[in-house]
């Protein structure tokens, strides 16, 4: 194993910086988290007695200390924004640009001015908007971005791979797959949390536009690729977009509730396919860069995501999922 390093995750606390948090900390590494915990420090509790572990309540937009914060740090993991296009559609277009793009700047200026050497951005397949039927989406198709959480994390992204890595840090922006599973603060806003969520509360499930393709990935195998991309040469990164994903995880609707169907029998459906007015992608996302630019793969796929979520439901290892601190937004329709 290489030498440990430094990182300074923001958003730290969250769906994703939690269990980035639990890999980094697990080889050795040391981890500061910047997070405003505006849903609680619970994800926290488990990496407090580790030496090499640490943490600051901040506001990126609040022009917090950052550059003093990431001094000595080798990679910025900047995870923090408002995430999904209910949350960012409920706090305004002006409040979703203030964090998700002059945050963004904000954490870029401060790791240039602290030296930092690498920038890991965590964007959005969302950003395709909607594609042709049956085509293959990759990282040189057009962006079409359909809500404002989309268009300002293309925004972001326009910004940072414009910035130079000779006065900065490289820049790598992970357009990341709808993310599912279990990790130390597990959303049920995101649509596989929601459906087993909705499935243990023996609610009906109802599905729109069920033949509307998505892509899916582990909150785990989100975590691995990062820390792929921190360790590969500067190189291989600098500049680069990377879908993050698996083509085997592409998976409609309707096969979602099946595997559902697997660990809760008696889940009631009903199938709607009329337009609903929200969030409309269907997708075939191409996931063979970083495949063959980090040997990057998966290893959960959705079979074994939904059995671990049935079975952390089932034995109550999430205390109260009914909390607003599971959750960045109200339920979806779906």
């Amino acid at each position: 194993m290489s030498a440990s390093k430094y990182f300074v995750i923001t958003g730290g606390a969250g769906y994703i910086g939690s269990m980035v948090t639990a890999h980094l900390l697990a080889r050795g590494d040391r981890v500061m988290i910047i997070d405003t915990l505006n849903f609680g420090g619970d994800s926290l509790l488990s990496f407090l007695p580790f030496a090499n572990f640490a943490w600051t309540k901040q506001d990126l937009t609040a022009r917090a200390p950052l550059a003093e914060i990431m001094s000595n740090a080798d990679t910025v993991i900047h995870l923090a924004a408002l995430v999904g296009f209910p949350a960012c559609n409920q706090a305004g277009r002006e409040a979703t640009w203030q964090v998700n793009v002059e945050g963004t700047r904000l954490v870029y200026e401060a790791a240039a001015q602290a030296g930092v050497d690498r920038l890991i951005f965590a964007s959005s397949y969302s950003n395709y908007g909607l594609a042709s039927d049956g085509e293959m989406v990759t990282e040189e198709s057009p962006l079409q971005p359909q809500s404002s959480y989309a268009e300002s994390k293309v925004a972001a992204e326009q910004f940072l791979l414009a910035q130079s890595s000779q006065t900065g840090p490289a820049v790598t922006c992970l357009r990341l797959a709808t993310v599912f599973g279990v990790s130390p603060r597990t959303r049920f806003d995101l649509m596989v949390n929601q459906f087993a969520w909705q499935a243990h509360q023996a609610e009906k499930l109802v599905i729109y536009q069920e033949n509307f393709r998505r892509a899916f990935i582990h909150v785990a195998d989100v975590a691995q690729a990062m820390l792929q991309v921190a360790d590969a040469p500067r190189s291989e990164v600098d500049g680069q977009i990377f879908n993050v994903g698996n083509e085997a995880l592409n998976s409609s609707k309707q096969e979602l509730v099946q595997l559902l169907q697997e660990q809760w029998p008696a889940l009631r459906v009903e199938l709607q396919d009329r337009s609903f007015g929200g969030d409309m992608r269907s997708l075939h996302v191409s996931f063979e860069k970083i495949r063959r630019v980090l040997n990057y793969t998966t290893h959960i796929d959705l079979r074994q995501g939904i059995a671990e979520l049935h079975q952390a439901l089932s034995l109550g290892w999430i205390t109260n999922p009914a909390d607003d601190r599971h959750r960045n937004h109200p339920p979806l329709l779906v």
